[in-house]
């Protein structure tokens, strides 16, 4: 158990040695709970339509730049085969919230796959109905994923304006529902958000471990040129006490998070890779993850799902991209897992 002020410290902390000592008690934690082997994802971001106008989101509705897309059920069907015949256990399927991505089509899309394959399939979808979710919990979705990216009302109200009057209050409701109706629920935040503080992320991380989360993902904000927060960045920042948007901020948070939660599944994910280009993945896995989640989004459309700013420089064709993977797991003496990877702290609480 960590207290608040014991996380706060460490999030300040600025010494190389002293940090040391918690890259190397999170990467304990890991090996002890979950063990060396690192679960392989592929995720197809099926649309970059959205009804929504997040400010940090560079598929916002607002963003009248951008080339929008779909994937037809038969292109994401075929990726989702690449992804099973490179031995992954599991397809993202993610997406803008999308009206025109109705429950029945994704329910379809799940059947398809789940007759077509032996992979879990974790939806990323945004904030759907409690109908619609059920109904792909029943047509055989087996994880759903959804951020609530910070721990402070007024800044989640700040950078989600123009809400959608559905169904739920707020994110934590749904994701407790997701919990109820059985699915392995994943949750997350951004780091570094413009007048996000020290005592904001410390609020999130003792959240993670109060919601009982069975995979948490966490990446630092990218600003993106053509949203209005990336347009308002540095003036937005809180200079005093604002928590920095960098790599090193990033691995302090997951080292935390498994710590407090040491049963998780914990990606190092894509936005602490494009960062961090030579060592952002490799250090993830050091310091806490046991996942890994390429993209598998194929071009043209993968340049069109720009959340972030410079992904699309990291794009490398699946087989190619799989085997530096390999080699770097190899590299920290760790191995590829097999199967799907179902999270340790799902399984305990159905024992």
């Amino acid at each position: 158990m960590l207290s608040k002020n014991e996380i706060i410290r460490w999030l300040k902390e600025k010494d190389a040695q002293r940090l040391e000592a918690l890259w190397l008690q999170a990467d304990r934690i890991r090996e002890q709970y979950v063990g060396n082997t690192v679960y392989f994802r592929g995720i197809i971001e099926i649309s970059n339509y959205c009804a929504r106008y997040c400010k940090y989101c560079g598929i916002n509705a607002g963003n009248k730049t951008l080339k929008r897309y779909r994937l037809s059920m038969d292109e994401i069907l075929t990726v989702a085969q690449t992804i099973e015949r490179l031995d992954y256990g599991t397809v993202v399927l993610q997406a803008g919230e999308d009206p025109a991505l109705s429950g029945e089509w994704i329910t379809e899309l799940i059947k398809r796959i789940k007759n077509e394959s032996d992979l879990a399939v974790t939806l990323s979808l945004g904030e759907r109905t409690p109908e619609e979710l059920e109904a792909w919990r029943l047509a055989g979705a087996d994880r759903y994923l959804l951020k609530f990216e910070t721990a402070d009302l007024r800044l989640f109200n700040e950078i989600h304006p123009l809400q959608n009057n559905g169904p739920w209050k707020n994110r934590l409701e749904i994701l407790h529902f997701l919990k109820q109706i059985g699915y392995e629920t994943g949750s997350g935040i951004m780091i570094g958000l413009p007048g996000q503080t020290y005592d904001e992320l410390a609020e999130a991380i003792l959240l993670f471990q109060e919601l009982d989360l069975d995979m948490i993902g966490n990446g630092p904000f990218i600003p993106h040129p053509d949203t209005p927060l990336g347009k308002e960045y540095e003036r937005m920042k809180n200079s005093d006490q604002q928590a920095p948007n960098d790599a090193l901020t990033t691995c302090k948070v997951n080292a935390l998070t498994r710590m407090v939660c040491p049963t998780v599944n914990i990606p190092s994910t894509t936005a602490l890779a494009t960062i961090d280009r030579q060592q952002g993945r490799e250090n993830g896995l050091l310091r806490g993850a046991n996942v890994i989640m390429p993209d598998f989004t194929p071009l043209p459309y993968r340049q069109w799902y720009e959340i972030y700013p410079g992904r699309l420089q990291a794009y490398k064709p699946p087989e190619e991209q799989h085997a530096l993977l390999l080699k770097m797991l190899h590299k920290i003496g760790r191995t590829m897992g097999r199967g799907k990877g179902v999270s340790l702290n799902y399984l305990k609480k159905r024992d």
